[in-house]
């Protein structure tokens, strides 16, 4: 997988992640749950709707054609 998330893109997605599965964890709302999918595109930096969306936040610019 071609880099296509900078540090400060993971870095957020990983503290709403978590902070939603706390949410999840203290107060049993399900909906806080969905915090696992920001938390782990986060840590393997890589989202599946940025290449159909033409996002890339990689620091270096390199899309996913290594260009």
């Amino acid at each position: 997988m071609a880099c296509q998330m900078g540090a400060q893109d993971r870095l957020s997605r990983i503290v709403a992640g978590i902070i939603l599965l706390g949410f999840a964890a203290i107060t049993g709302n399900v909906v806080g749950w969905f915090g696992i999918i920001p938390l782990v595109t986060g840590i393997v930096g890589w989202c599946p709707l940025y290449r159909p969306l033409g996002i890339n936040t990689c620091e270096t610019g390199h899309d996913s054609h290594g260009h």
